[in-house]
């Protein structure tokens, strides 16, 4: 799953300076002459370090948008190409941005000695204050969701797995449907590259023994906590390995407070390969909250003419409908935050 969060100065008050009180290890200026001042913090917390790319200042008045990635997966990796495609710049300059790396899990890092005792999902749940912050969470983005825990069935089938496929190919099978490993794509290639020559490649794997170990997201109290109280856009592709798991959560959730995007011709990454159909259902969902009111309507917004419906499939097939009112004023709410999951 990959997640989204749009928050209310989660990045001046919650996660700088919270995490400054803990211990900020590194800082450095990344990609000079970017519009937005770069950096790279290494924050420790009491589960492990985390990695923590900001985009844009702790001083700004704007809203934060938190991505946090997936298993086998890094912050660059995951979420830059869609964060750097043309049509999201319209969004990405009225956010501040931060990227959220699983302990040991970006790009360069050094592998854990033997032995190292990774933390568990809920561990790594309490080290990103926006969940310990609901009432600053504007918004949850859940890209592929897979919420329930394996019944023993597919307890047993992962056992099975374990013992005939090779940890690249267990976090490939997490990571894209069936079909798309099978027709061996470019994508599909060049993943199972990354991870099987990766340098922290023991990292990855402890991440992964953690993740396949947790159990069910509905009933966690805190995720229950953030769900239930702002908006929720779940998108999945028509083609993920999550297809079923993600309808299955949409049904749990508040109709009122979710939407539901159920993308065609898309797979297990739908921010890689769907970049544009995905921009255009985070802006409307954004557009929903009451930011970028002054906006230009995208095509899909004005698609769903005055009704603004928020529950929709890219294939223009209505799942069930919800109204979502914009703001009366123009320019962003102040003091928002919206957080995207995926």
């Amino acid at each position: 799953m990959y997640t989204c969060i749009i928050s209310r100065t989660l990045t001046s008050e919650a996660m700088t300076t919270e995490m400054q009180e803990i211990a900020i290890t590194e800082e450095k200026p990344l990609l000079p002459g970017q519009p937005d001042p770069v950096k790279e913090h290494s924050i420790e917390t009491p589960h492990g370090v985390l990695h923590v790319t900001l985009y844009g200042t702790s001083k700004t008045r704007r809203p934060a948008i938190l991505t946090i990635h997936d298993v086998g997966l890094d912050s660059k990796s995951c979420f830059s190409p869609l964060f750097e495609f043309d049509e999201m710049q319209e969004i990405v300059k009225n956010f501040t941005r931060v990227h959220i790396d699983a302990p040991g899990q970006e790009e360069g890092a050094s592998a854990y000695p033997m032995g190292y005792q990774y933390p568990s999902m809920d561990q790594l749940a309490e080290m990103i204050p926006a969940m310990a912050h609901p009432d600053s969470v504007e918004g949850l983005v859940l890209i592929n969701i897979d919420p329930e825990a394996r019944g023993w069935i597919d307890w047993a089938a992962h056992k099975i797995s374990m013992l005939t496929s090779s940890l690249t190919e267990q976090i490939l099978s997490h990571l894209f449907s069936r079909e798309e490993i099978s027709e061996n794509g470019d994508l599909v290639k060049s993943h199972r590259e990354r991870i099987s020559k990766a340098p922290n490649f023991s990292n990855i794997e402890l991440f992964w023994k953690s993740y396949i170990r947790y159990t069910s997201i509905l009933s966690h109290p805190r995720f229950l906590c953030l769900s239930l109280r702002c908006p929720v856009m779940l998108v999945v592709g028509d083609q993920a390995p999550y297809e079923e798991a993600a309808m299955e959560c949409n049904s749990k959730l508040n109709p009122t407070t979710t939407s539901f995007l159920k993308m065609a011709d898309a797979g297990g990454l739908p921010q890689l390969t769907q970049p544009s159909k995905l921009t255009e259902a985070f802006k409307y969902f954004v557009q929903g909250m009451g930011y970028m009111a002054s906006s230009v309507m995208t095509r899909l917004s004005r698609s769903r003419t005055a009704s603004l419906s928020s529950i929709y499939s890219m294939e223009g097939d209505r799942v069930r409908s919800r109204t979502l009112s914009q703001s009366s004023q123009g320019g962003l709410i102040p003091s928002k935050t919206m957080e995207v999951s995926c």
